[in-house]
């Protein structure tokens, strides 16, 4: 079991595969898992275009500026800052700076705790 990850690491895999839902590759690379968790990188470039995940998860803003919409709430957010998304939920990274990066944590079971 891989017990660390580094950003340098991570972000030389991002894009990662060109596939029919990330034709400009994945904005995103597993960083570490381990049972129902997993912690990846995100750092989509333009716009966001993920949608409702099936596990409960946290963002830790790395870098860069912006605001996350949750079911059609906005938070602004800048790097150092923590954000919780419930499994299902309708949300996505707007406004961010051309520098953003965030660590994502998802882990239990599918349609959350």
């Amino acid at each position: 079991m891989k017990a660390k990850a580094t950003v340098e690491e991570i972000l030389s895999r991002i894009p990662g595969p060109v596939t029919a839902e990330w034709p400009m590759g994945e904005p995103f690379a597993v960083a570490l898992a381990h049972g129902t968790m997993s912690v990846e990188y995100y750092a989509p470039a333009g716009h966001d275009p993920q949608t409702p995940h099936e596990q409960d998860e946290i963002y830790f803003i790395h870098r860069g500026t912006g605001d996350l919409v949750i079911n059609g709430e906005r938070h602004s957010f800048k790097a150092g800052d923590c954000l919780f998304v419930t499994a299902n939920v309708e949300h996505r990274f707007e406004n961010f700076s051309s520098d953003f990066g965030t660590w994502v944590v998802f882990w239990g079971p599918k349609g959350g705790e």
